[in-house]
């Protein structure tokens, strides 16, 4: 989509809509273009959303089954029997 600076000062809003969606927007002046707009992150799809959950579940619970338990990030503070050093 092209669109004239002039012209993209009143639908500003509309215009970062239709690029978060991933539409092209080109601003121009005098019929050249000058500025592109881009969403700054690439909109994930859902089947790639719902891929990248199931690798994390999957991930958590292989080590929930590895039979070890959890290290904590404090444990270095206190000995065997739960006392601080």
């Amino acid at each position: 989509m092209r669109v004239a600076v002039t012209n993209a000062k009143g639908q500003l809003t509309e215009l970062i809509r239709r690029a978060e969606a991933g539409e092209e927007v080109v601003l121009t002046r005098h019929g050249h273009a000058v500025v592109r707009l881009v969403a700054v992150k690439a909109p994930i799809n859902r089947q790639a959303r719902r891929r990248l959950i199931e690798e994390v579940q999957a991930s958590a619970a292989a080590k929930a089954t590895a039979g070890e338990p959890a290290a904590r990030s404090q444990d270095f503070l206190y000995d065997e029997q739960g006392l601080p050093r």
